[in-house]
């Protein structure tokens, strides 16, 4: 690992700035992370890299960091690896580009665990809630966790009380993978009462941060890390939240990046299903009730459904099927007209229509996109 200058200076710059630090991540853009982590030891940066760096950029433990994540079984994971999560921060680097106070794509993430960190993200739910559950949302929580890894989807949160660990452990009683994304250093226990989920989270998944070692939680980083749960979700589902819930937060970043939303329904009479019956009723989150219906709201274009059934003839499913539909065969569509014409959300189009490219529906074309003849079902005739 400290062979490699480029591992190196991103473990470096992993340390010196805050994150989220949008000016550093545009200035290691612009000049690669080897020289920008180079001119930002020397201080020659512009003023507001320098305002991002300045107070930790004589703080280099690059080296030291990596070694004692290698001696604890961890390592630093980088977008130039294989393993980077390339598809689901692709949504916060867009959500970046259009200023978003939830984008920006880490710039690099400690790892922790067995699992390969893009493959457990290929197919995954956020499952987050409130810390002080009830009863009923813990029992939720750990049924979905359960199902959810029953039907192979990994399961992302943020190891805390209450809901996040109900919803852990129930991935893990499944035998399922689950990822657990901290606001601290992945050597870091915590809460100190998940000390023991956390061992057992490195056993069948993965606990990751983009914190340096030896980090220490603190409110902000909660609130920074809720974009990364998040991301890594094709979806996320609130099981219980109160109004001023962090899983709130969480809520709406998943909307922010174009990701589907979901709500568990709660008792009229529950405090802790308060912010989750707000979202529902404000029409900001689909209502599910059952693992099922998760699998049908995150299902890649309705490909989970084709899957199941064997049956190719199942178009993709709901706003994909929209903007599939939204294609021309011969001529190129530009993005923004694709969401005029098929009334999704112009966030959404951009998240979809990469998966339809992925799975060979659609093709990008100079500035627009076409309908592939894969992207013309046999149940549209």
């Amino acid at each position: 690992m400290i062979d490699d200058p480029v591992r190196v200076a991103r473990a470096y710059l992993s340390r010196v700035a805050e994150p989220p630090a949008p000016a550093l991540a545009a200035f290691v853009a612009e000049h690669g992370p080897v020289r920008a982590a180079r001119l930002v030891r020397d201080g020659m940066v512009p003023t507001d890299v320098d305002r991002q760096t300045s107070a930790r950029r004589a703080r280099d433990r690059a080296e030291e960091d990596l070694r004692q994540m290698a001696a604890q079984g961890g390592r630093l994971v980088i977008p130039e690896d294989d393993e980077w999560p390339d598809w689901p921060f692709q949504a916060l680097t867009m959500a970046a580009a259009r200023r978003l106070r939830c984008g920006l794509a880490p710039l690099a993430l400690w790892v922790r665990g067995k699992g390969n960190l893009a493959e457990s993200t290929d197919r995954a739910v956020a499952v987050v809630g409130s810390r002080s559950a009830s009863g009923y949302g813990l029992h939720v929580a750990a049924e979905f966790g359960y199902g959810l890894a029953e039907a192979g989807m990994t399961v992302v949160s943020g190891a805390a009380y209450g809901i996040d660990g109900a919803a852990h452990r129930g991935a893990l009683a499944a035998g399922g993978s689950t990822i657990a994304v901290l606001a601290c250093g992945v050597d870091v226990a915590y809460p100190a009462g998940h000390e023991r989920l956390l061992a057992e989270i490195l056993e069948q998944g993965l606990v990751i941060s983009e914190y340096p070692p030896n980090h220490s939680p603190a409110r902000h980083r909660f609130l920074t890390r809720n974009r990364l749960i998040a991301a890594l979700g094709d979806g996320t589902v609130v099981v219980e939240a109160g109004r001023r819930s962090g899983a709130k937060n969480t809520a709406a970043t998943t909307s922010a990046l174009g990701r589907v939303l979901m709500a568990v329904p709660g008792p009229v009479t529950s405090s802790s299903s308060s912010g989750c019956n707000e979202l529902l009723r404000a029409g900001d989150a689909v209502p599910v009730t059952s693992v099922a219906e998760v699998v049908e709201s995150v299902g890649r274009l309705g490909f989970d459904l084709v899957e199941a059934t064997g049956n190719r003839d199942v178009p993709p499913q709901g706003d994909a099927m929209r903007v599939l539909e939204a294609l021309d065969p011969m001529f190129p569509v530009p993005t923004r007209a694709v969401a005029v014409e098929s009334g999704v959300e112009l966030a959404r189009v951009e998240a979809l229509l990469p998966e339809l490219e992925a799975i060979g529906a659609a093709e990008r074309i100079d500035m627009g996109w076409k309908r592939t003849p894969e992207g013309t079902w046999r149940g549209d005739t």
